[in-house]
Order: structure tokens, then sequence, then C-alpha cells
């Protein structure tokens, strides 16, 4: 098996077991909640009744788990972006995982991903991590592509896509553009390594938006999030001036 192979057959992804201190205790609490916590961090920022829904567990159980996450400083409680819930009453809570939690996983097969790109560097070069990178981008490109095709909004069905692939992404307006934001990154330990991978992403989301983009932020760097800003297009802008004066400018 060559180096190339070797590489693309390990799943640059967090596959492992929350560390669970502090108020934990053995036994199925312990595997239930390291669940709880694995599915904030894969899923984004979720509701006590969405998590129950997605692990079977009861209301009274749900709460349990997610108040010891809470003590113990693995995931906090937020208020849910306007956007983001619907419903009648109160909008309920979302959790979302902490820096501390994203922290308290294992990097066991980022570790493998790490050697094995290491290997096929001096092996072969830089080039060869370099290809493996771009291919990477290409099949996030072509699978980004083919989830939004029928969408009218591309930057929300993107966040979607990413939200579905492990990086708990949303979208945040601003005046001038939008911020496209990664609250959590599968490969952060990875990329850390070798910033070829964020690059790569980097282009790839462009060409999937069809527009230039910039990585304001990234967590393989340091950062709380990985945030990429989308300028508003020059269509945009020419037609809000047009509506704006009745005439094109």
């Amino acid at each position: 098996m060559g180096a190339f192979q070797l590489a693309r057959g390990v799943e640059l992804r967090h596959n492992s077991v929350v560390k669970m201190t502090g108020s934990m205790v053995a036994g199925d609490d312990v595997r239930t909640r390291d669940l709880v916590a694995r599915s904030i961090l894969e899923n984004g920022p979720s509701t006590a009744a969405i998590l129950g829904e997605r692990l079977a567990l009861t209301p009274t159980g749900i709460r349990r788990h997610l108040e010891l996450l809470i003590a113990d400083g693995l995931i906090e409680a937020r208020e849910p972006r306007s956007a983001a819930i619907r419903g009648r009453g109160r909008p309920s809570k979302v959790f979302v995982m902490s820096d501390k939690g994203r922290g308290q996983f294992e990097h066991s097969y980022d570790d493998l991903a790490v050697a094995a790109l290491k290997f096929m560097s001096s092996q072969s070069g830089e080039q060869l991590v370099d290809q493996f990178a771009q291919s990477r981008a290409d099949d996030i490109e072509r699978k980004a592509l083919d989830s939004i095709a029928k969408s009218s909004n591309k930057t929300a069905a993107l966040a979607s896509f990413l939200t579905e692939q492990g990086y708990a992404a949303s979208v945040d307006n601003k005046p001038i553009g939008q911020e496209l934001i990664q609250h959590h990154c599968p490969i952060a330990h990875v990329a850390a390594e070798f910033p070829q991978l964020c690059e790569a992403e980097t282009t790839a989301l462009s060409r999937v938006l069809g527009t230039h983009v910039q990585r304001l932020a990234t967590i393989a760097h340091g950062d709380g999030v990985c945030t990429t800003f989308i300028p508003k297009s020059s269509t945009t802008t020419s037609r809000s001036k047009t509506s704006r004066n009745g005439e094109r400018a």
C-alpha cells in the first residue's frame, strides 16, 4: 500500500471518548453522558428535546446528563438564535460544547492521521501531502454542491451541510457580508500540523459559493471557532443601490 493510499484510509474525524471527571460516575451513566457530549460536538447546538429524541432518552434523563456536563464545564447552555429556533412560547435553550469539552476529547484517530501524513511527507515530500489536501477538498466541494444544488440560500445550505459533516456550522449576517462560523473542526488536531488542509478547504468553500471568501480564524490555530467571511457580491450591491435610488449607480 502506497503512502497516499495509507493516508486516504485514515478518516480525519474525532472518533474517541470524552474523559469524564469531577461529578461523573462509573457505569452506564458515563457511557450515556459520552453519547450526549459527542452528539453536541458532532451535530452542533442542540436543545434538550432534540438530544432526547436523537438518543432515545427521557426528558428527566437528558436533563440530568446535561446538568452534570454543565457542572463539569464540558458544555454550556445558551439562548438560541431567533432564526434557528421556531415554535410557540419561549424558545428552549441550546447546549453547545465548551472549549474545555472539545479539549477533553482524545485525538487517537487524529494522531494516526498526523503520523500517516508525516510519513507521506518524509517519503515523498510536501507535494504528496498537498495532493491529499486537494483530494479531500475536492470531495468536500463535490458533496457540498450536490447538497445545496436546489437551495435558494447557498450559505445557509452550506452551513447545514457542514453541520452534517461534524463542523457545527452557523451563519452570522453582517452589514457587508456574512460570516460562516464552524463551532467545531473534526480535523483541527491534524490541520494544526498540516495547514494545507485548511487552505484547500477554504478554496473549496469559495468555489462552492461562487465568490471569494476569507478565513478570519481557525480552531487549528488556537481560535475558539473557524470563521470564514463571505462578502456581499457586486451584483447584490448593485441591485441594492438600484432599489434605493430607482436607477443603477
